[in-house]
């Protein structure tokens, strides 16, 4: 399969498992096609993971869900005193998929969270380490701008050295296989 520009070879759907036949039955469950899908997203929101420029996440209102597959691949999160995060459809419609739960919060919070899909609120997110600041909703953007511009001052080679070894760190403890595994999980709300 060709593609042209940006276009990713997954986009529309054609992938290495792509095959001429035989044609699927109408309404019939493809879980190859879901998984790339999913799989797909997640290496959409990995890309901020893995640009070698530090990226800031800036939590405003609510961030449920899949948003949370992506800003939790940010390398700092700064939250709004009256901002919420939490992956909700944990209680009954799946699993994050980067699984960047376990990893920014820890066994015990991820559970704690995970398991009841509860909402976690600014003041929380801060105490439990998920979040590095807690602002005012007015004086956010002004503070995450600033904090963006003293890292200006720092060479741009130490803060991808900085970024790649913590990264680094948190993949040699399965961070990949992690995502593999919630986004197989994931699927299985496709199935039935």
């Amino acid at each position: 399969m060709t593609t042209s520009g940006s276009e990713e070879p997954y986009d529309s759907w054609g992938s290495p498992y792509g095959a001429s036949g035989p044609k699927p039955r109408e309404g019939a469950w493809d879980p190859v096609r879901d998984w790339q899908f999913m799989g797909h997203n997640v290496k959409r929101f990995m890309k901020i993971w893995e640009c070698p420029k530090p990226v800031l996440g800036q939590i405003h209102g609510w961030a449920i869900g899949g948003a949370t597959d992506m800003i939790l691949c940010c390398d700092l999160l700064v939250m709004a005193s009256d901002a919420h995060i939490g992956y909700a459809p944990s209680r009954i419609y799946g699993t994050p998929t980067t699984m960047m739960w376990v990893y920014r919060l820890g066994l015990e919070h991820a559970k704690q969270f995970l398991l009841s899909g509860d909402a976690i609120d600014a003041e929380t997110a801060h105490r439990i380490g998920l979040v590095a600041y807690v602002y005012p909703p007015d004086e956010l953007g002004n503070q995450v701008e600033a904090f963006a511009r003293r890292l200006a001052h720092i060479p741009a080679n130490q803060l991808a050295l900085n970024k790649l070894l913590v990264n680094q760190a948190f993949e040699n403890m399965g961070l990949r296989t992690s995502q593999l595994l919630g986004t197989l999980l994931a699927l299985r709300r496709f199935a039935g």
